[in-house]
């Protein structure tokens, strides 16, 4: 069977989408991606990038992805309950600090903007609590990006309404808390 990065960057290369909520979602429907699992940790970047790239930021996609492969793969599963970190937030604001080209030593807005959006995206995760949910977390997480980089870049992102079709394979499932439970 593929390696699960390799699937993930091999999806990333051939998707012209500029969605990323339908383009997470459509990935995390193939028996590959765990409902909950390390993999979110490069996989939610990497949607980002593909969105970014496909409206037209001009950045090497490829080379991202490698990047975001890179960074995503050294965070352990289980970051939230253990470090207080979700992977999805960490993982958007890698692909951010990719695109932006930031080091521990930059000294600019792009520094600030990564932790920025970081703090923004765990203040949402935190607020809706656990237990543990990857896909809602990378919901969150995504959606918040999309007002960020609105916000701030004036990059229009797709921002659906989603629905969760995972409720059912999460036993931890928080269900009516869950703003994204359909029922």
């Amino acid at each position: 069977m593929q390696d699960i990065y390799d699937f993930i960057k091999q999806k990333c290369l051939e998707s012209e989408s500029c969605h990323p909520l339908t383009l997470i979602q459509e990935m995390m429907k193939d028996e590959r991606i765990h409902m909950h699992g390390p993999e979110h940790h490069v996989l939610d970047g990497s949607c980002l990038l593909v969105a970014l790239h496909n409206v037209g930021m001009d950045f090497d996609l490829e080379k991202a992805l490698d990047e975001m492969m890179e960074r995503g793969r050294k965070m352990p599963g289980a970051t939230c309950g253990q470090w207080g970190v979700c992977g999805s937030a960490a993982s958007l604001g890698a692909a951010l600090a990719i695109v932006h080209k930031t080091t521990p030593l930059s000294s600019n807005e792009y520094y600030k903007d990564n932790l920025k959006y970081v703090s923004k995206a765990l203040d949402k995760i935190g607020d809706v609590g656990g237990p543990r949910c990857c896909k809602r977390n990378a919901f969150l997480s995504m959606l918040t990006i999309i007002d960020f980089v609105k916000e701030r870049y004036g990059i229009e992102l797709e921002k659906e309404n989603v629905e969760c079709e995972f409720s059912s394979m999460n036993k931890q499932c928080i269900k009516e808390e869950c703003p994204f439970f359909k029922g």
